[in-house]
């Protein structure tokens, strides 16, 4: 990983990176609206962490079939587009399951089957996204990208987590409902005005940078689907497979960044049953911890780049993800909810400093044409860390008890920190390599 500063001034002169942000920021805000309001909602109605589990299984299972069918479309359709079409189907459905609670007819089983198809979307947004970036910024940019879109994701998060408590005492959940569904709509327009014309991935060499957008062309709708696409789609996949199994160094920082994905997934299973079971603090208690979350991370996304310039990535990494694991492990032993969220905090630094960095070694490393694929490969990945955590966290929060199951999170991001050392390993090998 090579160290740049992040051009901050540089990026935001640039229009569709700005319009990419506010996108990311919308979006990430509804979304985590959501995915809190929804969590204590269940806990509320069920007294149950396996029940929430149940719910952080149905929004990730998706990720085990959807990532091989969305990559080989990542590759092959305008990203721009495809994000579009994610928001606006996504706002749609979680806006008429708002007006079910409105009127009275929600069920929990509507409620889990939301969560499950919204999971169907975020499984090809977050790679489209990521695809998307990596096509705007030019190599020397990626570090500071990454960092300012980090900065979108968790300072959405960040303002969800402020408000999300009070939202959920005084609307509810439909109140949340809606205000996520408009979001979608409104990151969807952020989307539509990050430049003009259609890109499609796969047929051109050059793609379009936030410095220079493609020409304008006379496009009305894009082509959904190019000829070719369902034939070609085993030779794709295959394509992508054999790229990653020629590219140890890239599979172990997917490795590494899977196993941070999980780790913050099903930490909510544990977060929300820590905020009720042992702090007191209620919903309004458990918004602030995940809002502590979101602005260690912001505060990790705005450090990375210096701290990239400064000091080597890769022992930086190291760093954060053992902060992560033994952190992890005590977390249970907090009993004031204001160590909680500082504590929750510094969590959101250490994930936020760990996503940047492997990210952008990602980026720098795979080929535009291919990103989407391997994404979506770390995607599964991720999402079969995610089941099997989810359900063994609920698990082990209800059958042993709380410190149980964060002895078992922390072991998973010890798997982060040995990925992470497998990576280093590799790069050395190839730097000594004649």
């Amino acid at each position: 990983m090579h160290q740049h500063s992040p051009a901050w001034g540089r990026l935001f002169a640039q229009r569709g990176f700005r319009f990419l942000f506010a996108a990311m920021f919308i979006s990430l805000f509804g979304t985590g609206m959501n995915f809190a309001g929804v969590t204590w909602y269940i806990l509320e109605q069920t007294g149950s962490t396996v029940k929430v589990s149940l719910m952080v299984i149905l929004v990730t299972l998706p990720g085990l079939v959807v990532p091989p069918f969305g990559g080989v479309l990542i590759d092959r359709v305008d990203r721009r587009y495809l994000g579009v079409a994610l928001d606006v189907g996504r706002g749609i459905l979680v806006l008429s399951a708002a007006l079910l609670v409105w009127v009275g007819r929600a069920e929990l089983w509507h409620i889990y089957a939301l969560v499950a198809l919204l999971g169907v979307g975020f499984a090809i947004y977050w790679s489209t996204m990521n695809a998307l970036l990596q096509e705007l910024a030019s190599p020397s940019e990626l570090m500071g990208a990454n960092a300012a879109v980090l900065v979108a994701v968790q300072g959405g998060m960040m303002a969800a987590g402020a408000v999300v408590g009070f939202v959920y005492e005084r609307s509810g959940l439909g109140g949340i409902l809606a205000i996520d569904g408009l979001t979608y709509l409104a990151s969807a327009l952020c989307l539509l005005g990050l430049r003009r014309g259609a890109f499609l991935p796969h047929r051109e060499l050059e793609p379009p940078t936030i410095e220079a957008p493609p020409p304008v062309r006379e496009v009305v709708l894009p082509p959904i689907v190019e000829p070719g696409v369902v034939t070609g789609f085993v030779a794709d996949l295959k394509e992508g497979l054999h790229y990653l199994r020629g590219e140890s160094r890239v599979l172990a920082l997917g490795l590494t960044y899977a196993c941070m994905m999980a780790g913050v997934i099903s930490a909510n299973v544990l977060v929300v049953a820590l905020a009720r079971d042992i702090l007191n603090a209620g919903a309004i208690g458990y918004g602030w911890i995940e809002a502590g979350w979101a602005l260690g991370a912001v505060t990790g996304g705005l450090v990375s780049g210096p701290l990239a310039q400064r000091y080597r990535p890769l022992p930086v990494l190291l760093v954060a993800l053992a902060v992560l694991a033994v952190g992890h492990a005590l977390f249970p032993y907090v009993r004031w909810l204001a160590l909680a969220v500082v504590t929750n905090a510094v969590f959101g630094g250490c994930r936020a400093l760990g996503g940047v960095l492997t990210q952008t070694s990602i980026m720098r490393v795979v080929p535009r044409r291919l990103m989407g694929r391997t994404q979506s490969a770390f995607s599964v990945i991720s999402t079969l860390l995610q089941v099997a955590m989810s359900f063994s966290l609920g698990w082990l929060a209800q059958r042993v008890n709380l410190p149980a199951a964060f002895v078992v999170l922390g072991v998973l991001y010890g798997g982060a920190f040995l990925a992470a050392l497998r990576a280093r390993a590799l790069a050395a090998t190839r730097l000594s390599a004649p």
